[in-house]
């Protein structure tokens, strides 16, 4: 029988792959969860509205759960959550897409642990070149949403290709962005029944950090 996960869901290209490569290795992923912010517009990770994060998960016919949360409250408004959805949802693990900052695995197996959830990471120690190639292989479609001043706002909107991977490495930066130098949309992959039409409109800059406004 499958181990029944809640998908800790950014909209990104790891939390994304994550969720293939469980379904693929005996886990069944039922549900979403998504933190916004404190007003309930944007992912407090990537900035993406949270109308195209329903979007994705009707396009995967699965529920996402929307918790609003300052970055404060954050870690008890996601336990909170992840312990309704075990009870509603009868789960036994939680999916996460991160690959090697150790920091962030420890979170992720702290907070589980405490509503009785064991977490697991597909992506784990994964090389992050090799992985990002995979997904691109796999017929991942992503939009660049978000990035640091390092990057600059001129790659926001782009389609991540193995073109725009060699000139971002040409920069000094991470392949698969995993030490937060961009965070992606993902807008079709093999989990959706139809690709997202999402662009790309205005650009802003919060303190170092540079996004896009998506609408569908």
């Amino acid at each position: 029988m499958k181990h029944k996960a809640v998908v800790s869901w950014s909209g990104g290209k790891d939390s994304c792959y994550a969720t293939i490569l469980a379904s693929q290795q005996g886990y069944k992923p039922v549900v979403l969860l998504n933190v916004l912010n404190e007003h309930g517009l944007i992912s407090r990770s990537h900035g993406i509205p949270a109308a195209i994060l329903d979007k994705q998960a009707i396009a995967m016919h699965l529920p996402i759960c929307l918790v609003s949360s300052s970055w404060t409250s954050y870690e008890q408004k996601f336990m909170d959550a992840l312990q309704s959805l075990k009870t509603e949802h009868k789960l036994d693990h939680g999916i996460f897409g991160d690959i090697d900052l150790q920091a962030h695995r420890d979170w992720e197996e702290r907070v589980c642990s405490k509503v009785d959830l064991t977490a697991y990471l597909p992506l784990w120690q994964r090389d992050r070149k090799e992985l990002v190639l995979e997904m691109l292989d796999a017929g991942m479609e992503t939009m660049i949403v978000s990035c640091n001043r390092v990057m600059g706002e001129r790659f926001l909107g782009k389609t991540l290709t193995k073109n725009l991977i060699s000139e971002l490495e040409d920069l000094g930066i991470d392949a698969c962005g995993e030490n937060g130098e961009y965070h992606t949309l993902v807008t079709n992959c093999s989990l959706f029944k139809r690709p997202l039409k999402v662009r790309a409109t205005d650009n802003r800059k919060h303190e170092d950090y540079w996004f896009t406004t998506l609408e569908l």
